[in-house]
């Protein structure tokens, strides 16, 4: 590989527990979202459109579809001649006598000899499950720059939802002198975004003293960081500007498919100049009948729409009846409402019917209503 050459590692083995029913088959970064992308296409398109050629995508949980989607590397770009997406699921048994990565650093040291296989001088290491678009050959730039042995993005966040996030804290020139977990009184609003730029050789040399280690968590933001720190190495913090977000939740997976509704939305999925790419669905084109109202709404190809939309998302092949009412909801591939039902503040499911006249969710609920089974029709 060339000089400077990096290659990227995307932890997509996420178990996704929050999502609930969402991710009970499918693992969380091939979840649904914006209509018809899956989560995991951000990193996946990022990585593309950076110019880096090799991504091995490391799968744990539920990872089927996940694998199947992924191994078609030409959906990104990343078909050509020495370039590719590699599928990696884990390959030694944890404690449990299940094959599972113990923790972030773990899936890493468990792929030492792919990585090793591909010579790379830069390792870069992704979270598969948050949503952003990011050039990753910028923040390289910066590492080489500051000549860091690491450099981990971070993003700003109100300092009053700084506790629910790794913390970096920073001297001149944002090079890092502390790192905290989820600090009960955090003293800066730095949030590791989980993407980090690592010197190979030295994360190589890390990795293999951390297999040995009998108290270690395995974890880059438990173990590998601190340790960095703790030997005085040169660690930088990269400052992101722009939409990122954490899709963990029923609610902010909504949240997200929400914010393409806003005119003043950072994420601009109709941008050429760096395009997000996914599967290219075979569907007919959508279908918006005369009786229908539409106010504000994302609908996508395969959509029959009667009734009334309004702020909202709707996926591939959704179908909505006569009079039913659709608000302030995501619809997933497949839903149907049928006649004269209503639903608010909801996120319905891949392929769930809505039965005639059925009430769904709420306007005053706290949190998004997640259906994932069948609603049967009101009398």
């Amino acid at each position: 590989m060339k000089q400077n050459s990096m290659l990227a590692m995307i932890l997509a083995g996420g178990r996704g527990s929050r999502l609930h029913e969402l991710t009970n088959k499918v693992a969380k970064p091939a979840v649904g979202y914006g209509g018809k992308y899956r989560i995991v296409d951000f990193p996946l398109s990022n990585c593309a459109n950076s110019g880096i050629d090799v991504v091995g995508v490391l799968t744990q949980y539920e990872s089927v579809l996940l694998n199947s989607y992924v191994a078609a590397g030409g959906r990104w770009g990343l078909d050509a001649k020495d370039s590719g997406v590699y599928v990696l699921p884990p390959r030694e048994k944890a404690d449990a006598g299940l094959d599972v990565y113990r923790g972030t650093a773990d899936a890493i040291s468990q792929n030492i000899d792919f990585i090793d296989s591909q010579n790379p001088e830069y390792l870069l290491i992704l979270s598969g499950d948050h949503i952003y678009k990011m050039n990753y050959a910028k923040m390289l730039d910066d590492h080489i720059q500051h000549k860091a042995d690491a450099t981990i993005a971070v993003i700003e966040v109100p300092m009053k939802e700084a506790s629910r996030f790794g913390i970096m804290n920073t001297g001149e020139d944002d090079r890092i002198v502390e790192f905290e977990e989820k600090p009960e009184h955090p003293k800066s609003n730095l949030a590791s975004m989980g993407i980090y730029i690592f010197n190979w050789k030295l994360l190589r040399k890390l990795l293999l003293a951390d297999i040995k280690n009998p108290d270690s968590n395995h974890d880059f933001g438990k173990d590998i960081i601190p340790t960095l720190l703790a030997q005085d190495k040169a660690l930088y913090a990269y400052k992101f500007k722009g939409y990122w977000k954490d899709v963990g939740t029923i609610d902010s997976l909504w949240e997200a498919n929400m914010d393409l509704l806003s005119p003043n939305s950072e994420l601009d999925l109709n941008d050429p100049t760096w395009k997000i790419y996914t599967e290219d669905a075979t569907s007919l084109p959508q279908y918006i009948c005369d009786t229908a109202v539409i106010n504000t709404a994302f609908i996508t190809q395969g959509c029959v729409v009667e009734g009334e939309i309004t702020n909202s998302v709707l996926f591939t092949g959704v179908k909505v009846g006569p009079g039913a009412k659709i608000i302030d909801s995501v619809l997933m591939p497949g839903v149907v409402v049928e006649a004269g039902a209503v639903v608010q503040r909801a996120l319905v499911a891949d392929g769930v019917v809505i039965g005639a006249n059925a009430r769904v969710g709420s306007k005053d609920s706290e949190h998004i209503e997640l259906v994932s089974k069948r609603v049967k029709g009101a009398e």
